[in-house]
């Protein structure tokens, strides 16, 4: 998928060394197609790593996208530069009456305290509540995925013993849901959180459907809304050295911290990652893009509602 990105954006010459497709405005605007307007609510503190992440996944359809990239006025990022930020991202309060075919929300390294306590929570819900009425299908990634259950739906969370760290295999509960269309039975997707979702709670609310779940992660896909709403616990769009980086991160600052499962070739932080989840992550992300914004969204913006 040609990505229309802001020119100068790193992940452009990150990814062209990658082979991925991506092009800037100015090559964008000699294509007379409407794109699908994507907002990208980026909450990592590496912004830059997981903006490249993201558009990596998003480059694999014929489609053309227009990614804005979304900030928040009540957190600044202590990890990317701010120029960096001043430079590409639009504030959140510049969008409140513009429509969009889709909103991608990140998770946030906030998932060990209480969702209310979040400095930002106040700001967050009022772009959840802004994504009802202004976006056609919203897809929430790992804690955002847990923020909005719980905002949505009062879906709780609760603290694991210890990390849930690692590559895990998934089965497709099911199959014929267009989110997992063209999936294997079984498939692999990293998770690196603290805290989780249990069926048993999802089961109670009627608008909520279990797409996908892991006999070790638990929970991984949900949706409610016919697909407006996409809920994704784990990490499918990580890089290959993502894991790998937080761990030696944590080993540096003498946090306890295990070896992510089944990830190192034979188990081992000397060798390199062997990537089982890559071929999982273009179709998912395909997958919402296609059935659930193009194939749903108005081709006038403004008839979104």
């Amino acid at each position: 998928m040609p990505v229309n990105i802001s020119d100068g954006l790193p992940a452009i010459q990150l990814l062209k060394k990658e082979n991925i497709f991506v092009m800037g405005n100015l090559r964008a605007l000699r294509q007379d197609i409407r794109p699908l307007r994507i907002a990208l609510l980026n909450l990592m503190p590496l912004k830059i790593v997981t903006e490249t992440d993201l558009v990596r996944v998003l480059s694999n359809s014929p489609l053309q996208v227009e990614l804005d990239l979304i900030g928040l006025k009540s957190h600044v990022s202590k990890h990317t530069p701010i120029e960096h930020i001043q430079k590409f991202y639009i504030d959140c309060s510049e969008i409140r009456n513009q429509k969009y075919d889709g909103l991608i929300v990140t998770g946030a390294p906030v998932e060990q305290i209480e969702f209310e306590d979040v400095d930002y929570w106040k700001e967050i819900t009022g772009i959840f509540d802004w994504a009802k009425t202004h976006v056609t299908s919203s897809l929430f990634i790992c804690w955002s995925a847990q923020a909005a259950l719980y905002y949505y739906y009062g879906i709780p969370k609760y603290p694991l013993e210890k990390k849930m760290f690692g590559v895990f295999k998934h089965h497709v509960s099911d199959p014929f849901n267009p989110l997992f269309r063209g999936s294997d039975d079984e498939f692999f997707a990293p998770h690196s959180r603290h805290t989780e979702i249990r069926r048993e709670d999802i089961e109670k609310v009627p608008e909520l459907t279990i797409l996908s779940e892991s006999d070790e992660a638990g929970v991984y896909a949900v949706q409610a809304r016919d697909g407006r709403e996409v809920f994704i616990t784990g990490h499918s769009e990580y890089a290959s050295e993502t894991l790998g980086n937080e761990y030696k991160r944590d080993i540096a600052k003498n946090i306890p911290i295990e070896i992510p499962v089944n990830y190192y070739a034979d188990n081992d932080p000397e060798k390199p990652p062997v990537v089982k989840w890559r071929s999982h992550a273009n179709l998912l992300f395909s997958n919402w893009l296609n059935y659930y914004v193009y194939q749903t969204t108005p081709y006038y913006i403004d008839s979104i509602h």
